[in-house]
């Protein structure tokens, strides 16, 4: 490893604003070709094309395996050059006085890496951007790993809950949730409606499998709290308070029974051990899978 490497997994670091520098491309190594057929009507040209990310404060290039990054550099008062892949791309931090070819060098090293992050990261954009709902009539959001779509109904008030779930699903397997609504609704007006559905119908349901699990794993929860978190599904302490995302609702109810049996066997082990994740095993054997399931849940983006 190059000995000024330091790369940083965290997909969120906060990152300083770069300092200007002049562009410095290299030779690129191959030419990323297409995997498969041209698409109809696609030019040579675009096909043959190398990948491309583009870092919005972009100040150098680098050319790696055939892809281009363009990304943002920054020098400051560190001893190790720091590689950051976030939304916006590639960030890359180094000590003041780093040569620039060294910094290259390093982003070589680690190539691999930096293109698979950059390539995840940038499917992640795209599965949010499809996650996106158009709170309107007709729209679709997932609950309970089901699809179900919103009828705005301004005659019922639903025993003043403001939205009820029709029982059976109709002849195309959806079923609709009524809000008590008009059709004169605003997107913010029908969101916060379907959310505060959504939060009741969360705590519900997590006290009912919290009241399932914690026999089973001889523990005693005390309190309930609902989280809003953007990236944490759950936590525990251990005076028994549990913490859940409301947004679990989306998820399959396996996947949503696997976090609370994994923050109730906090209650036993406080850690991520392999007592503690025998602990889960006894009640959700399949947790890895389920585990897996929740790094790219496919919900809303509220």
């Amino acid at each position: 490893m190059h000995p000024l490497l330091r790369f940083t997994l965290d997909l969120f670091e906060p990152f300083e604003a770069p300092a200007p520098a002049a562009i410095a491309p290299s030779a690129p190594k191959k030419i990323a070709y297409p995997a498969g057929p041209l698409e109809p009507g696609q030019p040579l040209a675009q096909a043959l094309s190398p990948v491309s990310y583009h870092h919005p404060q972009a100040t150098r290039e680098v050319h790696l395996e055939g892809a281009v990054v363009r990304y943002a550099f920054a020098r400051g008062k560190r001893r190790t050059i720091g590689f950051v892949v976030g939304p916006d791309g590639l960030a890359v931090r180094a000590p003041r006085w780093t040569p620039l070819h060294e910094v290259d060098a390093a982003l070589r090293t680690k190539s691999d890496w930096i293109l698979r992050k950059l390539h995840e990261t940038r499917e992640r954009s795209t599965r949010q951007q499809h996650a996106q709902v158009d709170w309107a009539a007709g729209a679709e959001f997932p609950y309970l790993g089901a699809p179900v779509r919103i009828a705005l109904d301004a005659a019922h008030g639903f025993a003043a809950k403001g939205a009820a779930l029709d029982g059976q699903p109709d002849a195309a397997g959806v079923r609709w949730l009524r809000v008590a609504l008009p059709q004169s609704a605003n997107p913010a007006q029908i969101r916060d409606a379907v959310q505060a559905w959504l939060m009741r119908e969360a705590r519900a349901l997590f006290v009912q499998r919290l009241d399932h699990f914690a026999p089973l794993l001889q523990v005693q929860w005390k309190k309930l709290s609902l989280s809003n978190a953007g990236t944490r599904w759950g936590s525990a302490k251990s005076d028994g308070s549990i913490r859940l995302n409301w947004r679990l609702i989306h998820l399959r109810p396996a996947v949503l029974d696997y976090v609370v049996a994994h923050e109730l066997s906090h209650l036993r082990v406080m850690d991520h051990s392999p007592r503690f994740w025998d602990t889960v095993r006894t009640v959700v054997p399949d947790y890895a899978a389920l585990r897996n399931s929740l790094k790219e849940p496919a919900i809303p983006k509220w």
